[in-house]
């Protein structure tokens, strides 16, 4: 049964902090608490400056983000429940003031710890201090608020990436957190580069092998006051709200999705029969609002893990997203295109790897000889390297099928009331593919590449010149090898 109070009606009256909140996940999390919950009292944001931008900057350009833009034209006065924490996880004591922290351990009743490195390839000690010991320092804070309902860490599916099936409970790390956070102080960079790859090992990467430590490190805090841990698998663009098809960041698929729609990527090593475990950001959302409501009221003794996950339900693979994402690029091609978008997955590494000499690595070699010889600044290998260095680091998630339990996060509709169901949607089912995939190159060339959409009908003439010209190209190319086939091979044996 839902409980008797529904979830807006629970954040009514809450004074919220929030860590993370510049981010993908963080600006999707306060839009829809502001529209959905109304009557939520304040939402502390944790802010540091960044860029030359002091904290008061970065919150008014924050609150100016397409995101709120509905917001803004509708109920511009509910900005003012957002306060600003001036503050940074990598600083000692979180960087805030005195009066800060007794504010917010007098105020507050629900946390929402989403700060967090997403980068696969950090450094040890600059992943470990990020996701582990900044953690650790919130949790500080935290443990002295003195009405806290609930804390919610946002941790990710890919924590345990050796188990065959990721269940929804905690694993214990490798190595104590603590430990790891001494050891990261004290260690030279010659040395700790040298031990990473045993530290971290079977972990793939320092991200995994820090949100695992991460996880372990908040265990520890059970039963002081209600825990939950959401775990998202691929967060990718908003399916409903705030707008269909919105993401404000080049991440994982979403980097894949414009390189390929620029004619830059040509090839992944894929193996396309595989489920793509991927998540819209709202549903993902929706699920740790909801998450937190319910530990907040059932306040639970022992940690509660949920794996905010697809898992099956509505399944799409990665060739049948790739094969959509074909038929939707031409709908809404990019300005500035390399090439035709083209190329496809290799389940074969031989075949990706001879794919990316012939495909990425030799036409940027002669379109740097070029460039060269006309006087101007080479710029394509550069390019392509790192696109090559962005694919090996992905090729691990694309190449292994993943399984996660997630009954809780499939229940979740079922525990809650039928309004909140519409309002806080989780059910997977819902997505229809092929129109989210196209409001995703959609909003992926609006709101990433900063393409406004009175530009599509020159795009869509540019790319139909590319087509053409992409298939002049492979006729002469055909052609010749057909003609030294048949002058160097069939003359010589005939």
């Amino acid at each position: 049964m839902a409980p008797s109070i529904g979830v807006a009606e629970y954040y009514a009256n809450k004074t919220i902090f929030i860590t993370g909140a510049t981010g993908f996940m963080g600006k999707v999390l306060i839009e829809k608490m502001l529209r959905c919950c109304p009557d939520v009292k304040k939402i502390y944001l944790l802010m540091r400056p960044k860029r030359g931008q002091g904290t008061k900057e970065r919150l008014h350009d924050f609150m100016n983000c397409k995101v709120f833009e509905s917001l803004q034209a509708t109920s511009p006065d509910c900005f003012s429940k957002l306060h600003l924490i001036p503050g940074d996880i990598l600083q000692e004591d979180i960087g805030i003031s005195e009066e800060h922290r007794q504010t917010i351990q007098e105020e507050v009743q629900c946390v929402f710890h989403c700060a967090a490195c997403v980068r696969f390839d950090m450094f040890i000690r600059d992943a470990v201090n990020m996701n582990t010991l900044g953690t650790m320092k919130v949790l500080q804070l935290v443990e002295g608020i003195k009405n806290l309902e609930v804390f919610e860490h946002v941790s990710t599916s890919y924590c345990r990436c050796e188990v065959h099936t990721l269940e929804e409970r905690v694993y214990p790390a490798k190595h104590a957190p603590k430990d790891v956070v001494n050891t990261v102080k004290w260690m030279d960079d010659d040395l700790l580069t040298y031990l990473q790859p045993k530290l971290i090992e079977p972990q793939p990467n320092t991200y995994a092998y820090t949100k695992n430590l991460t996880e372990d490190l908040v265990t520890q805090y059970e039963g002081k006051f209600p825990i939950v841990i959401a775990r998202p698998s691929i967060v990718m663009a908003a399916l409903k709200e705030p707008i269909p098809g919105w993401v404000d960041n080049m991440n994982g698929p979403t980097g894949l999705l414009v390189g390929a729609g620029k004619g830059v990527i040509r090839t992944m090593h894929c193996n396309d029969s595989y489920q793509a475990d991927v998540m819209p950001v709202d549903m993902a959302v929706n699920a740790c609002l909801v998450l937190a409501y319910l530990t907040a009221l059932d306040r639970p003794k022992e940690v509660r893990v949920c794996n905010v996950t697809q898992s099956g339900v509505n399944p799409i693979t990665w060739g049948q997203a790739l094969d959509l994402g074909r038929i939707h690029v031409h709908e809404f091609p990019f300005s500035l295109c390399l090439w035709y978008p083209g190329g496809s997955a290799k389940s074969s590494r031989a075949h990706h790897t001879a794919a990316l000499l012939l495909t990425h690595m030799l036409p940027a070699y002669l379109v740097d000889l070029l460039m060269f010889l006309m006087g101007q600044k080479t710029f394509m290998v550069k390019i392509q390297k790192r696109v090559n260095y962005g694919l090996e680091v992905l090729q691990y998630y694309t190449t292994k099928e993943w399984f996660f339990d997630n009954e809780l996060y499939r229940s979740l509709p079922d525990l809650i009331s039928e309004n909140d169901r519409k309002i806080f949607y989780t059910d997977l089912r819902i997505v229809e593919w092929s129109s989210y995939i196209r409001n995703y190159i959609k909003g992926a060339r609006e709101f990433c590449c900063k393409e406004d959409p009175s530009t599509l009908p020159a795009a869509r003439r540019r790319h139909t010149q590319l087509f053409y010209l992409d298939l002049l190209v492979q006729t002469i190319v055909y052609g010749l090898l057909a003609y030294f086939f048949y002058y160097y091979v069939i003359r010589i044996f005939c």
